[in-house]
């Protein structure tokens, strides 16, 4: 995961320098839709090697060249004890994960990924490892309908932590699944483009305090980043992983 203090830092000082798939064709939607408003136009594996290869980037033994699709305006949510906002447009993402991988290296060993019907099109449950133990984490992935990872959603495997409160609920399948990926306009148009300014956007936001917080996050990426390491503290990474006793 892309999360670490220094990083944060480095970056902001770079910035400164310098499920089955659906049969029916696509239908033309609201520029303001949600990701649920879409149904899958890849097969199953599809959405599962999308998901392995975003993992692969964050994979020191993994093939260097294997990468996911992502969309140009793609975003990272992390929850806390994470720095939330992690990503923000293809070329940032690309950016951030190569930079956490050289200041924290990791690997993936141990993924369970696997397809939905519904937004979001891939889910896995995966424990990275790094030099001071395992960090286990539940991810999901939205899609547009032209196989692009659009919003990548990230919660620590830890007990209080997921977005689902019900222990049986393994996949987040149920109604009360606390998710932003599903609230976002944009997220449900062809493309899965969405737009900080527009109005309904603004609308949604004004009665949705996450949301709000991803639109402010993302109109100022670095310093927000900032923001997040200093108010998270030293230990959020133990926090996360669960190597506090």
């Amino acid at each position: 995961m892309a999360h670490v203090r220094v990083i944060a830092i480095g970056l902001a000082c770079l910035a400164v320098a310098c499920a089955p798939a659906s049969s029916a064709a696509p239908t033309e939607l609201s520029p303001d839709a949600l990701a649920t408003a879409l149904t899958p136009q890849q097969p199953p594996e599809y959405y599962v090697d999308q998901a392995n290869k975003y993992f692969d980037t964050l994979d020191i033994s993994a093939d260097p060249e294997s990468a996911p699709s992502y969309s140009i305006l793609v975003a990272r949510w992390e929850l806390p004890p994470w720095l939330w906002l992690t990503g923000y447009g293809r070329e940032n993402m690309e950016l951030t994960t190569d930079l956490a991988v050289s200041f924290e290296p990791s690997t993936v060993p141990t993924r369970d990924c696997r397809a939905f019907s519904v937004q979001p099109f891939a889910r896995c449950y995966v424990s990275f490892e790094y030099e001071q133990g395992d960090c286990p984490i539940y991810e999901e992935f939205v899609f547009n309908d032209q196989g692009e990872i659009t919003f990548i959603e990230a919660w620590s495997d830890q007990p209080g932590l997921l977005p689902m409160s019900d222990p049986n609920d393994r996949w987040a399948e149920g109604p009360d699944v606390q998710r932003l990926s599903t609230r976002v306009p944009g997220l449900g148009n062809e493309l899965g483009l969405i737009d900080l300014d527009s109005e309904a956007m603004l609308q949604a936001a004004s009665e949705d305090p996450e949301l709000a917080d991803f639109v402010r996050r993302a109109r100022n990426f670095w310093g927000s980043w900032l923001e997040a390491s200093d108010e998270a503290g030293p230990d959020y990474y133990a926090c996360g992983c669960g190597w506090l006793e």
